[in-house]
């Protein structure tokens, strides 16, 4: 919705920066709606514990208090159920156990930061002095805070529907086979790894209004989403009503990373509030209260054991997983850690015998959800940890082993064992680019150089593939329509949450047309479209692809109109650059000239499949043994993600990733205190957030695509990739520096205290 047009093709900018870096974008915080009024919640302040009373009489008296909502309310309106995507059976059919969760805690609290009490008031500030005066009384329960400890025998349990605290079992591949492989393999690798809790902390606070419109009985979210269509759905399931009873609004949403696919429960206590107060009711979210509220990601403890024959060909793989999903399940946290790695669970490797269990613990932590890559690089983080620590136990190089067992090129398209089909790519083309734009062969002089200056140097490989664009509704459209100013309007349900839809999405219509940029606007989320929200790299791929069918369809229903124009047989005209053209006469209309004269809507849509972008990401590290500090000393991410329709938003995307997936690998954590549940990590005083600068300061890129044949642009998909190589490449180039000093396998993050105590255990041992 911008009316900063000015010609960007030349610059690479993006279409929509005038607007966000002048202040002028509106975010969930930036809806005031006539009459609003404010709610702030009352959270847990202990991780497991009854509710024996909540007394909200000194918060009724304070002034400008008009209403505060408890457990009961919750109960009494029926909002207890929660949407989760996993409809699929688990192991020996088993289905996965949802447990009742009222969106406001009713009789019991199972994470610190539970809401289990709301307040409404004039303004935000009376709203919070009031949340302050609710008094609650707990009957303190055990905690516990680690999966493998919840599904321990004698294990606080969680909810009396999961016994064990087991959510879910899920297994993929073939237990036998991969058992067989192990006992015959001349070589076994085996490592377990901890891939840590992080809290996605996008920049924009998490913020909802919703005002319920009695005269259609519709109840209007003004929210920061991924796509309205989910929001919807979700919501609608919460609150039962039918999904057209919710209209969903949302423009500029800053940052997301999977957080703000799912509707929360906080959502369904605003359009109570709405509906019973008859106003609008508004909450923005704290910073410290995102922490302890916002899902958070990753959190799995994976034992994975690779097998290798005499000539160290993978043979079989093995993997017990267990994902912490925290006090209650998210709409996405047991997809992401049962199907996603269960899809790539062969890497870019033939490996005939391959078998994953997955098991989902319930746990007295911030429920996990859908975190950028979404169990992609967690899976990524697993088996590239194992290839590198299996070349460096048979002195092998790494990249040769990874080269040896590569799945060949005339292989694909490649089923694989996990009931995947890989499209077509060129495995040995991306890892031979890699090695040589990373100067492979010359690391040797540079280490010799840097242990010269006292320091350590590592080199770290990741070779990777992920699935994207799979989504939840049936088909993507697009609808277009020209105005009477000549201005070519494109809607999407698609959501950007800053990835620049509105300079791509322009630009493939824009080129498919040859009109000029400036003439294409991008909206999104104001029409109700069939759709899928952006999430999993799957933008461009679906609705992208859409944006060229229905700009070929513009073009089409464009040349009718423009006979009747020029007076000749719809079959004598012919269009090129912008222009429609009488076949054999000097007749001709431009299709902005004509979409002045003439307004006209035309809808695209397609169903797009899954595609499989996939790279090499090579990393040095560099460390100083007196303090442990790490520097990054160069990365090289050679990526085949299909065609690129404006490479300074491809980097951009792997950028932001490379330094979240670092981020990860080298401070960012979520702590839990063992005994009390308590976290320990909930401000940016104690969350280590990566720095602008701080870590990556230059992330070269080489592209080397193999066209998608899923989808009209040939597009794969970017938006995950630098996280699900960045993790891998970076802990193996860590693994390289320390190994030489007899440093056993560490797991993540590797920050200065953690590399320095192992490197001072090395010297003593």
């Amino acid at each position: 919705m911008t009316d900063t047009h000015a010609s960007h093709h030349h610059t690479g900018a993006r279409v929509e920066d005038p607007r966000l870096v002048t202040g002028t974008g509106k975010y969930a915080a930036d809806w005031s709606l006539p009459g609003q009024v404010h709610a702030a919640f009352v959270r847990s302040d202990r991780a497991h514990a009854e509710i024996v009373s909540v007394n909200v009489d000194g918060a009724l008296k304070h002034p400008g208090v008009r209403r505060v909502y408890t457990g009961k309310d919750a109960v009494e309106a029926g909002y207890t159920k929660y949407f989760v995507v996993v409809r699929y059976p688990g192991r020996g059919g088993q289905h996965i156990i949802k447990p009742p969760r009222p969106v406001l805690a009713a009789k019991r609290v199972r994470h610190v930061g539970d809401a289990l009490a709301m307040v409404v008031a004039d303004s935000a500030a009376a709203a919070q002095d009031a949340a302050e005066l609710v008094e609650v009384e707990y009957r303190d329960l055990p905690v516990v805070v680690s999966a493998e400890e919840a599904l321990a025998s004698g294990a606080p349990q969680l909810h009396e529907e999961a016994p064990g605290n087991l959510a879910f079992d899920y297994d993929s591949g073939d237990e036998e086979a991969a058992k067989a492989a192990l006992a015959r393999a001349a070589h076994v690798t085996k490592l377990k790894l901890e891939i840590t809790r992080v809290a996605p902390n996008p920049m924009e606070l998490r913020g909802c209004t919703v005002r319920y419109e009695p005269k259609d009985d519709t109840y209007h979210m003004h929210v920061c989403t991924q796509g309205i269509n989910n929001m919807r759905m979700q919501t609608a399931e919460i609150i039962e009503v039918p999904q057209e009873k919710i209209v969903v609004h949302a423009q500029d949403v800053g940052g997301s990373f999977g957080q703000r696919s799912s509707a929360y429960p906080e959502y369904a206590m605003l359009a109570l509030a709405s509906k019973q107060l008859s106003r609008p009711v508004q909450w923005i979210s704290t910073r410290s209260e995102g922490f302890n509220s916002d899902t958070h990601g990753r959190a799995n403890t994976v034992t994975g054991e690779l097998a290798l024959d005499g000539d160290g060909r993978f043979i079989g793989l093995r993997l017990d997983w267990i994902a912490n999903m925290g006090g209650y399940l998210s709409a996405t946290g047991s997809a992401s850690h049962t199907r996603n790695p269960s899809t790539c669970m062969t890497g870019v490797y033939r490996i005939p015998a391959l078998y994953g269990r997955f098991r989902m613990a319930f746990t007295n932590t911030v429920p996990v959800a859908a975190y950028r890559g979404a169990g992609r690089p967690d899976i990524a983080y697993v088996i590239e940890r194992l290839v590198s620590q299996a070349a460096a136990e048979l002195k092998r190089d790494p990249a040769e082993l990874r080269r040896l067992n590569f799945i060949p090129t005339e292989a694909f398209p490649y089923k694989t064992p996990t009931g995947s089909t890989y499209e077509a790519t060129d495995l040995h083309a991306v890892l031979e680019r890699a090695l040589k734009f990373a100067d492979w062969k010359g690391f040797a002089a540079r280490r010799r150089k840097s242990e010269k200056a006292g320091k350590l140097r590592g080199l770290g490989i990741a070779t990777v593939i992920e699935n994207t664009g799979a989504g939840l509704f049936p088909k993507d459209t697009i609808e277009i329509e020209t105005t009477s100013a000549g201005d070519i309007i494109v809607y999407s349900v698609a959501h950007s949450q800053g990835q620049g839809h509105e300079t791509t999405f322009a630009m493939v219509v824009a080129q498919t047309l040859g009109v000029p940029l400036e003439r294409v606007r991008l909206r999104e989320g104001v029409k109700p479209l069939i759709g899928n929200h952006t999430g999993g790299s799957r933008s461009l791929v679906g609705a992208g692809s859409v944006c060229k069918i229905a700009a070929q369809k513009l073009i089409e229903q464009g040349k009718s109109l423009a006979a009747e124009e020029l007076e000749v047989e719809p079959s004598q005209v012919e269009y090129s650059k912008g222009t429609f053209h009488a076949r054999g006469s000097k007749k001709k209309i431009g299709l902005i000239e004509l979409a002045k004269k003439r307004q006209f809507t035309v809808m695209g849509e397609a169903t797009v499949g899954a595609t499989f972008p996939n790279g090499c990401h090579i990393s040095e590290v560099e460390i100083d043994p007196a303090t442990g500090l790490t520097r990054i000393c160069s990365y090289n991410a050679v990526d085949d993600c299909g065609n690129v329709i404006n490479h300074a938003i491809v980097e951009g995307q792997v950028h932001g990733a490379v330094t979240q997936g670092a981020g990860q690998i080298f401070g960012e954590q979520v702590v839990y205190d063992r005994d009390t549940g308590q976290m320990l990590t909930g401000s940016f005083m104690d969350y280590c957030m990566p720095r602008a600068g701080a870590l990556v300061r230059d992330i070269r890129m080489q592209d080397s695509p193999v066209p998608s044949a899923t989808n009209v642009l040939g597009a794969k998909g970017v938006g995950e990739s630098g996280c699900t190589a960045s993790m891998p490449s970076l802990a193996n180039a860590m693994m390289d520096a320390l190994r030489p000093l007899g440093v056993p396998p560490l797991d993540m993050p590797f920050t200065p205290a953690r590399v320095w105590h192992a490197i001072q255990a090395a010297k003593k041992a």
